[in-house]
């Protein structure tokens, strides 16, 4: 487990860090496939706090996409880096996350985030921060639409529905189980929509959400657990 420093010059406002979102936005890469759904590696991301102790940890778990066994997983535990803000949470999430992924022993390919990309009320979730912040191509799969509307899609796994900003598709609603409440996702960076949620289906063999990310939300709950007893 790797412990980690909050950056020097990380923002520490609600002003510094819209500063900086405006800065990477420009950055992200909207015109890429991405890798071929099932194949290579794709790693999932997620996080856990204790606010009482101010401890974040992280965890990266590598899948095979292929068969969905795990080829490598790292953690990462620090203090939170900024304050509770809705649509600011990437930054108490990314100095962990980066080390956690920058501790895996091999290459993560696609990255999975719990969370959103362009489906964000600035356009620049945890997904695109992380994927501007590490090149790697990346997506959000979120279990909640933020403030985005759409419509219901049908039952049947693997039907889509758009998910609006007004007239702008930011992601899509994504029945991943017959009959069961649907995921939303939206494109990080260096991915398309269409290839986001091809890898979404291809994550999701057995249950509602990904693969990816219900291996890391235990392993991130794990290391916090531990880095707790250790307090």
């Amino acid at each position: 487990m790797t412990t980690v420093s909050v950056p020097a010059g990380w923002p520490a406002t609600e002003e510094e860090a819209r500063a900086v979102q405006d800065e990477l936005r420009a950055r992200v890469v909207l015109d890429e496939p991405g890798p071929p759904p099932g194949t290579g590696r794709v790693t999932g991301v997620d996080v856990a706090y204790d606010d009482e102790r101010d401890v974040v940890a992280a965890a990266a778990v590598v899948l095979d996409a292929a068969s969905l066994d795990v080829v490598a997983e790292a953690t990462a535990v620090g203090r939170i880096s900024f304050p509770y803000v809705p649509g600011l949470l990437a930054f108490r999430e990314i100095p962990t996350v980066l080390a956690a992924l920058e501790a895996l022993p091999c290459p993560p390919g696609l990255v999975v985030c719990d969370g959103y990309g362009l489906a964000h009320p600035r356009r620049f979730g945890l997904a695109s921060h992380l994927g501007v912040l590490t090149g790697l191509p990346t997506i959000g799969v979120a279990k909640n639409p933020f403030a985005f509307a759409y419509d219901d899609p049908d039952a049947r796994r693997g039907s889509a529905s758009p998910l609006l900003d007004g007239g702008d598709e930011v992601g899509r609603a994504l029945r991943t189980r017959e009959g069961v409440k649907p995921v939303f996702v939206s494109v990080g960076h260096r991915v398309t929509l269409d290839a986001a949620c091809a890898h979404t289906l291809a994550l999701t063999p057995r249950f509602r959400l990904p693969e990816t990310t219900r291996r890391a939300d235990a392993l991130c709950r794990q290391a916090l657990q531990e880095a707790t007893i250790r307090h």
